[in-house]
Order: C-alpha cells, then sequence, then structure tokens
C-alpha cells in the first residue's frame, strides 16, 4: 500500500512540475506550497513528498537544504559528468554523453565536488552570450578518498595541505587520527566526512611516508598520490607464498617439452622479472624454428582468487626511476614465474617455423615447458651481435638477420618508428641522482622487440579469424585509432617551420613521412621535441574487446600477449587463447571490456606515476646546481611562460612570462610562440635558448629557469 502511494505523489509530483514550468522555469516553493498544490495534507503523505524530495527521486525536483525548499527544476537539463578542476577553484563538468557540451560550474555551486568525481548537474537555462552555466546537485561516485601531503600541527588541531594540485581544499585532520605523525611530514589522509556547510574536509592519517626530501618518502608519496599500494595485503602474500616452485612431472606431461631446445633471455641488466624467453633451433629442411616463450601466469594466478583480484586492481607494475612495484608478488613475479637460467619454467608459447626470408611456414600455439641457457643482458647480446663471437653468436646473429627482415616488412606496410629519447639516471646508494644520460635503443634491444611483435600480431589474428562471420570470439585486443586530421597537421604545419616535410594524403603516406622525420632527426637538438609532439598528435592506444587495428605497427590484428608479468591484459589473453585451443565456447565480452578499460585507465596512471618521478629526479640533481648556465631547446608554451628541456641532461624547467622583462610577452597558441607586444620578438617551440637555474621546488616538483638574453 505504501509503495503504491508513493508511486501515485511521484506521478502528481511530476505533473506539478510540468504545470509549473509552463508558467515559471525558475521557480522555488517551500514545503508548505508544495503540500497544499498536491492537495495531500496528511502526516504520512507529507513524510513521503518529504522523502521523495529527499532522495531527488521527485521528477526534476531536488531539496536546497541550506534554504529549507524545493527547487523546481526541469529533467532534461540534468547531465551526468566528470568534474575537470581548474587552476582558479571553478570546474567544468565533461558530460558522459560525448555529443552534449561541458558545463561551466562555479566555485560556490561545486557542493564540494572534487576534481575527477563523477556527478550530477543541472545546466541553467541559457542567457545570450553566457557559457553552458550549471550546479552540482549530487555526487554520484568519488574518483578518489586518498590524498598524500604534508601534514600541519598545531596544538588543538592538524590539517594536510595535498599534494595534488587540483584539491583545492586542505584536509582537517583531529589531533587523535594523526598516526604520530611529526609536523611537516609527508602523509597519506584519507577523507571520511564533509560535515555540511563546513569549508574542509575531515580526514585521518592512513599512512606516515616520512621526512620531506628523504628518497623512500618521496618515491612512496608519488605512488600514493596516483592509488597505487604500497605493499601486498596478507592475504595476498599468503596465496602467493602457498604456490610451490617445483612442477609436478604430470604437469610436465600435458605439455610441449622444449627443455632440451636452445632457449635464452635477453633483458636490463638490472631485471629480475624474465617473462620472455626465445628458443631457436634450425631445422633438417633448412628453415627456423624460433618460439617466443612468455611465463606462464594464468596457470599460477586463478580468475577469482584474491591474487587475481589483486591483480587485476593494480592492472600494471610501475617502473619508477629507481624501483619496480610489482602486479604480482615478489614470490612470482622475480620467483615461481620470471624465466630464470638453468632452472625448468612453465611458459605459454607462440612458435615459429620462418624460411630464409621470414616468412611464416608454421605456427603453433600452447602449453610449454623451457629450460633457459643463458640469461643475457642486452649489452651482452649485443656485445655478441657486433663481434660474432661469444656464446650462441650463431644462433644470435641469424635470429637478427630474421628481425630485421621483419622490421623492414613492419616499415614498408606502413609501420611508425618512434625512436623517443629515454633518460635514466645514475643514482648514489640514497637514491640520489648523481648523473643522468640518455639510453640506447641498438639492435639487441630491437631484435626481441620484433619477435614479441610478431606473437602478438600472431596470436590476435589466430583468435580473430578462428570463427568465420560475425559472431567473432571475445578477446583482448590492443588497439590504435588513426590520428586526428586537424591535430596532425597542425604538427605538419610546425615540423615544416624545420624543414620537414609530413605527407598527409593517406595512412601510408603520413606513415612514410614520419619515418623519415623520426630517421632524419636522430641525434638532433630538436628530436625530443618533434618525436614527443609526433605523438601527441597520435591517437592513444588502448585495450578493447572491440577489434579494429593498430595504426602506429600498421597491424591489422594485435594484442598484448608477452609480458603478463607486468600487465593484467596479457593474463586475460593467455586465458582466453587457452578457452579457444580448448574448443570452448565465446567468453563474456562485457566482462572483458569492463576489464579492458580498467586496464588501460591504469596503465595512465602508471605513465603518469613514472613521469612524475623522473620530474622528481630532475629537479633533485639540479637542487645543486642552482646559478649553473645551460643550453636549452624550448619544449612547451603556455600563457603562463614557456618550458625549457636542457639539452646535455634533459631535464625540463619553466621560465615564467613575467621573468623576462624586456617586454610583455602573450602566448600565440596556433604558432606555437610567444610574441612580445612591443618589439615582436618571438619565442617558438623548438628554438634554442641559454637559461639559467633559478629556482627548484622538490615537494612541488618544479624547476624554474631565468632566460638569459641573447
Amino acid at each position: 500500500m505504501a509503495k503504491k502511494k508513493s508511486a501515485n505523489i511521484k506521478l502528481v509530483l511530476n505533473q506539478l512540475v510540468s504545470d509549473v514550468f509552463e508558467k515559471n522555469s525558475n521557480q522555488v516553493l517551500n514545503y508548505k506550497q508544495v503540500s497544499a498544490k498536491l492537495n495531500l495534507n496528511d502526516q504520512e503523505s507529507r513524510e513521503t513528498i518529504l522523502e521523495i524530495l529527499k532522495e531527488g527521486k521527485g521528477a526534476g525536483i531536488y531539496l536546497e537544504p541550506e534554504k529549507g525548499k524545493f527547487k523546481l527544476k526541469d529533467l532534461q537539463n540534468f547531465i551526468i559528468g566528470r568534474v575537470d578542476m581548474t587552476a582558479d577553484g571553478s570546474a567544468y563538468i565533461v558530460p558522459e554523453d560525448e555529443f552534449e557540451k561541458d558545463v561551466f560550474v562555479a566555485p560556490r555551486k561545486l557542493k564540494n565536488a572534487l576534481h575527477g568525481d563523477t556527478v550530477k548537474a543541472y545546466v541553467f537555462a541559457k542567457k545570450s552570450g553566457r557559457k553552458n552555466d550549471g550546479e552540482v546537485i549530487e555526487i554520484i561516485k568519488r574518483a578518489k578518498s586518498d590524498f598524500t601531503g604534508v601534514i600541519k600541527i598545531s596544538d588543538r588541531f592538524a590539517f594536510v595541505i595535498a599534494d595534488d594540485k587540483k584539491m583545492m581544499h586542505d584536509i582537517f585532520v583531529p589531533l587523535a587520527d594523526i598516526l604520530g605523525a611529526k609536523n611537516g611530514q609527508r602523509v597519506l589522509v584519507s577523507l571520511t566526512d564533509w560535515p555540511e556547510g563546513a569549508k574542509n574536509p575531515i580526514g585521518v592519517v592512513k599512512h606516515v611516508l616520512g621526512d620531506q626530501g628523504e628518497n623512500n618518502t618521496e618515491m612512496n608519496a608519488i605512488l600514493a598520490q596516483y592509488g597505487f599500494p604500497l605493499s601486498f595485503p596478507p592475504q595476498v602474500e599468503k596465496e602467493a607464498n602457498a604456490i610451490p616452485e617445483e612442477i609436478p612431472a604430470d604437469e610436465i606431461a600435458k605439455r610441449k617439452d622444449f627443455r632440451k631446445v636452445l632457449t635464452f633471455t635477453i633483458d636490463p641488466a638490472d631485471a629480475k622479472d624474465f617473462d620472455d624467453a626465445i628458443s631457436y633451433q634450425k631445422l633438417a629442411n633448412g628453415n627456423h624454428e624460433i618460439g617466443v616463450h612468455i611465463a606462464d601466469v594464468s596457470h599460477y594466478v586463478i580468475q577469482g582468487t584474491e591474487l587475481d583480484k589483486e591483480a587485476y586492481s593494480r592492472a600494471t607494475s610501475v617502473y619508477l626511476v629507481d624501483r619496480v612495484i610489482p602486479m604480482l608478488p615478489e614470490r612470482l613475479s622475480n620467483g615461481v614465474c620470471s624465466l630464470r637460467p638453468h632452472e625448468d619454467k612453465l611458459c605459454f608459447a607462440a612458435v615459429f617455423e620462418l624460411d630464409e626470408q621470414a616468412n611464416i611456414v608454421n605456427e603453433w600455439y600452447g602449453r610449454t615447458v623451457i629450460h633457459s641457457d643463458r640469461r643475457f643482458s642486452y649489452e651482452e647480446a649485443q656485445e655478441v651481435i657486433e663481434t660474432k663471437v661469444g656464446d650462441y653468436a650463431k644462433e644470435i646473429e641469424k635470429l637478427n638477420e630474421l628481425a630485421y627482415i621483419l622490421r623492414d616488412r613492419k616499415f614498408k606496410n606502413g609501420a611508425i618508428s618512434f625512436e623517443s629519447t629515454e633518460v635514466k639516471f645514475k643514482l648514489d646508494e640514497s637514491g640520489k641522482p648523481i648523473g643522468v644520460y640518455v639510453k640506447e635503443r641498438k639492435d639487441a634491444h630491437k631484435l626481441i622487440e620484433d619477435y614479441m611483435l610478431l606473437a602478438n600480431r600472431k596470436v590476435a589474428e589466430y583468435v580473430a579469424k578462428k570463427v568465420k562471420g560475425e559472431k567473432k570470439l571475445t578477446f583482448v585486443y590492443r588497439v590504435h585509432d588513426s590520428p586526428n586530421m586537424e591535430t596532425l597537421n597542425t604538427f605538419a604545419t610546425f615540423a615544416s617551420r624545420f624543414g620537414y616535410k609530413i605527407n598527409t594524403k593517406s595512412d601510408k603516406e603520413i606513415a612514410k613521412s614520419l619515418n623519415y622525420l623520426m630517421a632524419d632527426v636522430e641525434g638532433k637538438k630538436e628530436q625530443n621535441i618533434l618525436t614527443s609532439l609526433a605523438i601527441r598528435s597520435m591517437a592513444k592506444a588502448i585495450y578493447t574487446t572491440k577489434k579494429t587495428s593498430h595504426y602506429g605497427l600498421a597491424f591489422e590484428y594485435y594484442t598484448h600477449f608477452t609480458s603478463p608479468i607486468r600487465r593484467y591484459p596479457d593474463v586475460m589473453a593467455h586465458r582466453l587463447l587457452q578457452t579457444y585451443l580448448d574448443g570452448e565456447k565465446s567468453a563474456d565480452a562485457e566482462f572483458y571490456e569492463v576489464a579492458s578499460a580498467h586496464s588501460s585507465a591504469m596503465e595512465k596512471r602508471a605513465a603518469e606515476a613514472e613521469r612524475a618521478s623522473i620530474k622528481y629526479k630532475q629537479a633533485e640533481y639540479l637542487e645543486n646546481n642552482i646559478g649553473s648556465v645551460y643550453k636549452g631547446i624550448i619544449s612547451g608554451v603556455t600563457e603562463w611562460g614557456m618550458y625549457v628541456e636542457i639539452e646535455e641532461n634533459k631535464c625540463e624547467g619553466m621560465i615564467r612570462l613575467r621573468d623576462i622583462s624586456d617586454d610583455f610577452y602573450v602566448l600565440d597558441e596556433k604558432n606555437y610562440c610567444i610574441v612580445g607586444q612591443r618589439k615582436k620578438k618571438k619565442y617558438q617551440l623548438g628554438d634554442e635558448v641559454m637559461i639559467r637555474v633559478k629556482k627548484v621546488d622538490l615537494s612541488k616538483r618544479q624547476i624554474d629557469f631565468t632566460l638569459i638574453p641573447d
């Protein structure tokens, strides 16, 4: 009966909304007026109305608690979207519906919404000349509740100043909840409440990260800031530790045995998690059998276990300057699953028979057992390639020769060669940077990459073509869309200033001219700028069950199969491939699409954490060089300053426009430059300038330069 009455009242409320809107779309009614208009005066009805209004269930009506009134709103003027905060405390709501326009919300109308939150917002009737304005009426989902920051403690209370520049409010912490933190230490704080009408949220300290400026403190702060856990839950460690290292004989019997075939790994010198190995043997018919053997993580990490849930949640390993935060506990990542030399290991493999022209004659996919004969570092393998002397020199030479053919074919088919500069730091025992160098990619790196690409491409193709017709098997693909032509044309115009021509007539011509550009700029001062701008003009690669091609690699089919120790999508690819090898039906597409989207988001977050750790180390390195003069190249321009990358060490800092005293400079966004208003002097992206290191703020990971005039 109560449900029926509530439903009837909702109908009447809906009618009231439409009646009132015909007369006045901004009418505000108090409770008595609503009751009278509805002609429902009994106590039970009044309580039902109040409940409906408070819950926002009356169509288009919600309660403004601070005024004690009900404001009628048209349902069509509500949007659901994500909060994008600006530097002044206002925000834009980016709607879920991509065809809707962003809605501007003033600070006082945000109703405690924070950056990234999913909210329901009301869009005001647009007046001429005004932007799309609105106000937040409901926070549907918080983007995050944990923040890192510096704690300030007084006699009566404490508060945390968040590191996140888009967190506009200090977080109040009762003294009982500071977890023994000392004034000025860096902490991780969790929001617990935000009382109505209060300016600041309330939180509790979850973790004392340590003293500012200490290497461990700062690296852990970066991890916590981007939402990566600092340790594994006890139950996850318990499950990992219960997995035996010894492989049962009956498991070996189920697999293709490669233990007598030459197998080795090539990895960075300091690597501990070896998730790919190459096997090689020359066949009697003169062809070459090359096996790409990948750690069989899905054999050990069973779907639905605590271990699996934690791996899914993390979705990726995180590579900071001085450490790796693994997706899997060390017992697995560095032990049971890692393809260490001279140990039997379980793998999932893609095995190819190639002729002398690197054409695929035969292919096989399935589970293997291997015994790695040798662990090479990239440097050791490179020495063998260059000198043709050393362990397995003949075999490595042949593998390199075939890899060259695969690589050339890939570029002829339209793949793009992005060779961006990778900066590495030399650290002392305490983690302080004492040197910076640029990592070189040589044939040994490319050899491994070419065989991993081959496996990824062919596994994706095998699954995609296994079932003919429209009802394709569900799989996790790695896709990369064509570039946005407007963005690409802007980049082409900029590149032309350096004398480089980008042909945008077709995908193949774009790829061809970008490859010429990448080859031409190698080693030149503008390499980093042009490469990073070219990458920015491309679409971002993502994981999805919806198969499209990989534009950057020019592959019609592509997946990630070769790194399951450090990427969850690869674990999913292994599970799905085995399902289809066993002849089972297609997996739930919706489940894998959600998991793919989560993995893409976590990959992006891990990349941001990695960049933050590099910025911190760059700032730390230049802290001891304040006053030093360097030659740099302008790497970015904004309305408040220009970024300059030092040519010698690739450290990037900012020259603020207010600090350039010879003129008043403004941004010319279209032409990537800043222009002096009186003398018309231009500072353009890619220009060489001399700078002096002015100031370093380690806590903000910021470097300030001053410009040395010509």
